[in-house]
């Protein structure tokens, strides 16, 4: 059977399909560093453009939007320093207090359902002494051999955390080429309708971007006032350390509740810090579900507030985490493919018949 032009253009690019899965199969637990500096790269090299386009040299706008870039990540981190200096004695304190009171107010539900548990004080006195009354050198020699036994994964963690920078710095320094180049390999009967679509879809994912900062900052404001109003002492480095971590869903949601929690339940040593904290998260949540990602975000990208709650149903069933995490771009990509195929369905015989 001979083989059509066609049909052998077909083979040669499920070929080249194939190959590229393979490689990333084969190359996965290498990749990491490179695809979190290429995705950092996309999303910062719109304010090197802006600099260069300044008549800044490149090397120097590079190295000002990277430091910026790792100040921010380091400034997120150093949020929970005052928590951990803040909690640390706390925690000391009142643990003793907080199984008092687990005795006399839960123990005796528990016994009601079938749950005989109670927390001995003195015992739990005695934990919070070897916990958090060691010393420094006690600490140092406990790290050291955490490191010592998980020294794979510490290497790895700061393997990327060295390589991550690297790889972002030549990206964006070669930026305008390496766009260039990767065109250059478009067929070029496909090249302009290709280019146009990519496009596109660049400036949508950046009304993406710009609509999750907004949505961030505002929820760092909400959360930091919200805490301060019903008089958290730590108030503003948990609020703002939620409202910026909600960027990564659940997880970042999740980290911040369980430190205001903590927070709480330390501060008053009652059930008026977990009921605080309650209403605030619990309103913050609601908020930002229903409103802000649907109004500042959904309508950036052109989706409806509904269609944004059921790609972030519909992904996070499918892929779990990772599908949360990825359903609004990648649902802005669809959008802007279902846009062309719409033209082109329109355009088509079939419809004008």
């Amino acid at each position: 059977m001979t083989r059509t032009p066609f049909r052998r253009q077909t083979l040669s690019w499920i070929a080249l399909a194939a190959l590229a899965v393979a490689l990333l199969w084969l190359l996965a637990p290498v990749l990491m560093p490179f695809i979190v500096g290429a995705v950092l790269a996309y999303a910062l090299h719109p304010l090197v453009e802006a600099l260069a386009r300044r008549r800044w040299p490149r090397v120097l706008a590079v190295l000002l939007v990277e430091t910026l870039a790792v100040v921010a990540v380091l400034a997120l981190l150093l949020l929970m320093v005052p928590v951990i200096t803040k909690e640390v004695p706390l925690l000391r304190e009142q643990l003793p207090l907080l199984a008092a009171r687990f005795n006399e107010h839960v123990s005796p539900w528990l016994a009601q359902h079938g749950f005989d548990f109670s927390l001995d004080a003195a015992s739990a006195k005695d934990l919070a002494a070897r916990l958090f009354e060691g010393r420094v050198e006690d600490w140092a020699a406990t790290v050291l051999e955490s490191a010592r036994i998980g020294g794979s994964f510490l290497l790895t963690v700061i393997g990327n955390a060295v390589l991550i920078p690297v790889v972002l710095f030549f990206l964006l320094m070669d930026w305008p080429h390496l766009v260039q180049r990767l065109q250059a390999l478009i067929p070029p009967r496909l090249r302009e309708r290709t280019i146009g679509f990519l496009d596109e879809c660049d400036a949508v994912l950046g009304q993406y971007l710009r609509g999750q900062l907004l949505v961030m900052l505002i929820l760092a404001v909400y959360y930091s006032a919200g805490l301060a109003l019903f008089g958290f002492d730590l108030a503003l480095p948990v609020g703002v350390f939620t409202g910026l971590a909600v960027f990564i869903p659940y997880l970042g949601f999740g980290l911040g509740l369980a430190m205001a929690l903590l927070a709480g339940l330390l501060q008053f040593a009652s059930w008026y810090g977990v009921a605080a904290v309650a209403v605030v998260y619990g309103l913050g949540q609601l908020v930002e579900s229903f409103l802000l990602t649907p109004y500042m975000v959904g309508e950036r990208i052109g989706l409806n507030p509904l269609a944004v709650i059921f790609a972030l149903l519909a992904f996070g069933h499918l892929f779990g985490f990772v599908g949360v995490l990825v359903a609004l771009p990648v649902s802005a990509v669809g959008l802007v493919a279902l846009r062309r195929l719409r033209r082109l369905y329109v355009d088509s015989p079939l419809f004008t018949g």
